[in-house]
Parts: structure tokens; C-alpha cells; sequence
């Protein structure tokens, strides 16, 4: 579901009027009926705003449902970490920043060789 699907829903969840989200998130109707729209979009101002409003995280709000988190599986792998003492913890850091980095200068590298 894109943000005008997201806004509208969250909208018609809490009951509220497009004129009623408007002056409540102090906006005028017109802007909430393009970003519902998606002919445009809204500052980081109206986005904090209409958040605030709605009752609901910026992320909620702009991003897709567990598109910014980890999957099931990881989120368990690291409730499971986050139960370890902290300095096997730590190891478990290490090698993840590792394992990151790897996998970004691979990513760096396979642009560069794309690229002649």
C-alpha cells in the first residue's frame, strides 16, 4: 500500500473528514486531498504533522508494513542475542559490522566494474 493508501486508510480509521484531518493537522483541505491524491507530497512538517494528528509513527505512515524492519526470522535471531551476556554480544556485533561492510564494498565494487 503506497502513502495516499496509507493516509486515506489511517484517515477513514480514525473517522475523520479530509476538512477534519486538515484542521486538526493545521493544513489546508486542498493539500491533504492531493497527497490522498498522489498528485503531491508532503513536507516532512506536514508529514510530522498529519502523524501526530493520525495517532500513528511517521514510519506507520510513509513505509510499507515490515519494509524498515528485520524479517520474523532475524527479529527472533536478535531477541535471542539481545538475552546473551554483553560481552558475547558484542562478538555478535563485530561480526555482523563485518559481515555488513563485506557486503557494501562488494556492492561498491560490482558498481565500479559496471562501469567502464
Amino acid at each position: 500500500m503506497n502513502f495516499p493508501a496509507r493516509l486515506i486508510q489511517v484517515r477513514k480509521a480514525r473517522n475523520l473528514t479530509q476538512q477534519e484531518l486538515a484542521d486538526a493537522a493545521r493544513l489546508h483541505v486542498n493539500q491533504v486531498r492531493r497527497y490522498e491524491a498522489g498528485s503531491a507530497q508532503p513536507t516532512l512538517e506536514a508529514l510530522t504533522r498529519l502523524a501526530q494528528t493520525l495517532h500513528v509513527s511517521l514510519d506507520e505512515l510513509v513505509f510499507e508494513e515490515n519494509e524498515r524492519g528485520p524479517s520474523d526470522e532475524l527479529r527472533l535471531q536478535f531477541e535471542a542475542v539481545s538475552q546473551m551476556p554483553e560481552d558475547e554480544r558484542n562478538i555478535i556485533k563485530a561480526l555482523l559490522d563485518g559481515m555488513i561492510l563485506k557486503h557494501r564494498a562488494r556492492q561498491i565494487l560490482g558498481r565500479e566494474g559496471a562501469n567502464p
